[in-house]
């Protein structure tokens, strides 16, 4: 089998993992994301210790809006299988509709986005700035850091998206897909911790 085929011209069902190049990039990649964790468990930890700082800031409590942060990390979750049903696509060779997935999976962070830079022109008016006490500095490092991985996820499948078009769904094209979707479920993930950690125990205290 070259790189870009095999003998009977068809992918095999998990062309990702056809190749030892291709199974070296998923390995690689789960390294690289145990990396990620470690840095996103230290600003968690951060923001736990700093939260109750508030200066002359608004309490949390007074600050988050749940309904709206429901919706954002609905939006993310919706994303998030999306990209299983790309992967899912890709898996049975269906280039069009794993396109279509992913496209899909691109508006949805987009929005996602949308209402982040919305929810953070709201706090900056109620005077919720980074500078404002030590529980700002840590929510908009922590909220801010994860909204650049949605930002840089979305450029990436964006990307991803022109290069199958340009050259096709390949043994070597594949293992990107299938990376990008689990960088996409890692960041949906971190996003429930924050749901959780940040929004909800900042509305109950």
């Amino acid at each position: 089998m070259s790189a870009h085929e095999i003998a009977n011209g068809q992918l095999p069902h998990e062309p990702e993992k056809a190749t030892l190049e291709g199974r070296n990039k998923v390995l690689g990649f789960w390294l690289f994301l145990g990396a990620e964790t470690v840095l996103f468990g230290t600003l968690f930890s951060a923001f736990l210790a700093l939260r109750h700082n508030i200066g002359d800031g608004p309490k949390p409590s007074e600050l988050f809006e749940l309904p709206m942060v429901f919706a954002a990390t609905m939006i993310l979750l919706f994303s998030s299988l999306m990209s299983v049903f790309a992967v899912q696509a890709m898996h049975r060779n269906q280039v069009k509709p794993m396109l279509g997935w992913l496209l899909i999976t691109i508006v949805l962070g987009l929005a996602f986005l949308g209402l982040e830079i919305y929810e953070f022109t709201n706090y900056v008016k109620e005077g919720h700035r980074m500078n404002t006490s030590a529980f700002s500095s840590s929510f908009y490092t922590l909220v801010g850091f994860h909204g650049a991985h949605v930002a840089f996820g979305v450029l990436w499948i964006g990307l991803l998206i022109l290069q199958i078009l340009k050259k096709g769904l390949t043994v070597v094209t594949a293992p990107k897909i299938y990376v990008s979707a689990i960088y996409w479920h890692f960041i949906d993930v971190v996003w429930v911790f924050i749901f959780t950690v940040v929004y909800l125990m900042g509305k109950v205290g």
